[in-house]
């Protein structure tokens, strides 16, 4: 009995300090607080400057800065103590745990990969943006070199996938286009993502959207995407498709359908009918509309029933392709090569 009110008299005690702490914690729950500091490298630093523009579209804005450093009181940072820090798997529990039976777990931890001032959600990031995580531990020209020991056109396929589409348990693929853009007027200079400063000068004060939805009535159709393509004032420009999961998972292991080439190239009805639109947007995230539901990059890159140099992992078959093509192009060329040379002779003739 004495037991028991002894533990009451514990519990209310603890709770009156909480109730006390919660005017203090009020405060530092306000992340404009925060940024006011933090947005100003001047005053914190390079290291701990946080881009409230970007932060405040994260899914981590939601629950503010107090919802991760807990121990922030109205006293900081005058108070010495340093900010408490929450693990990632308080909230993100089946990530964690799916991550933790990766190979990767052993070498990396969350924020190695992820800032958690600037995440997005899956759909709001380029397929380009996702493989910067993976880059930026594994050596480019080292994975090409791999990939090419059995993949054909390795380099084709590393910078129009994201590494995790082969190399995770991610599932529910879609097809995400995105605007390339050359970076130099050269037209052998290769292309790159076009930034939303980029998109936006383009667009001539119109939404950037505009720049494929040419008729503005906020649907997108394949014949726009087609025309975006071929228009000559797109000179620069690009779409580029990449075959992107809307359900990531962290589970870092290749599954043996990855190894099939139909588990991307594949045809018929049901594969690859769901296409998005998306575009950088101005606090560094992507927007995405829907396009018409079809076979888009078919209607943009394919040309059916058309045999690609390259395209077989037989490089004899690859050079018996060369030597058809370049003997079916001898004929043609020769024979118009000899009627220009001898154009004299035959009017001669002819007289």
């Amino acid at each position: 009995m004495v037991k028991r009110i002894l533990n009451k008299i514990v519990h209310v005690g603890l709770l009156i300090f909480l109730l006390a702490l919660l005017p203090a914690m009020g405060v530092a729950m306000d992340s404009s607080d925060c940024t006011n500091c933090h947005g100003d490298k001047d005053v914190v630093g390079e290291d701990l400057v946080i881009n409230s523009l970007t932060f405040d579209h994260t899914a981590h804005a939601e629950v503010g800065c107090h919802g991760c450093h807990v121990s922030i009181t109205e006293q900081h940072p005058d108070d010495g103590f340093p900010p408490s820090k929450a693990s990632c798997a308080e909230c993100h529990g089946d990530v964690s745990k799916s991550y933790s039976n990766s190979n990767h777990a052993q070498n990396a931890v969350c924020s190695d990969c992820h800032n958690p001032h600037q995440v997005y959600g899956p759909t709001a990031v380029s397929g380009q943006d996702m493989n910067l995580q993976c880059t930026s531990c594994h050596e480019r020209v080292e994975i090409q070199e791999k990939h090419a020991e059995w993949l054909p056109q390795a380099d084709l396929h590393i910078n129009n996938l994201p590494c995790v589409t082969c190399h995770s348990t991610s599932n529910e693929y879609v097809i995400s286009l995105y605007i390339i853009k050359r970076r130099s007027g050269s037209m052998f200079s290769r292309f790159d993502l076009a930034t939303y400063a980029e998109l936006n000068a383009l667009s001539g004060g119109k939404p950037i959207v505009q720049l494929v939805d040419t008729n503005a009535d906020g649907y997108i159709s394949i014949a726009e995407l087609r025309l975006f393509n071929l228009d000559p004032e797109n000179k620069p420009l690009r779409l580029q498709g990449m075959m992107t999961p809307e359900r990531l998972s962290h589970n870092f292991l290749t599954q043996d359908n990855r190894w099939d080439c139909s588990f991307c190239h594949s045809s018929g009805p049901e594969a690859m009918q769901v296409s998005y639109l998306s575009l950088a947007e101005r606090d560094g995230g992507f927007k995405r509309i829907s396009v018409e539901k079809g076979a888009v990059l078919d209607a943009l890159y394919g040309t059916p029933d058309f045999y690609m140099v390259g395209a077989t992992r037989s490089k004899a078959l690859n050079y018996v392709g060369l030597v058809v093509l370049a003997g079916g192009m001898v004929v043609p060329i020769g024979h118009g090569t000899l009627r220009f040379l001898t154009r004299k002779n035959r009017k001669n003739e002819e007289k």
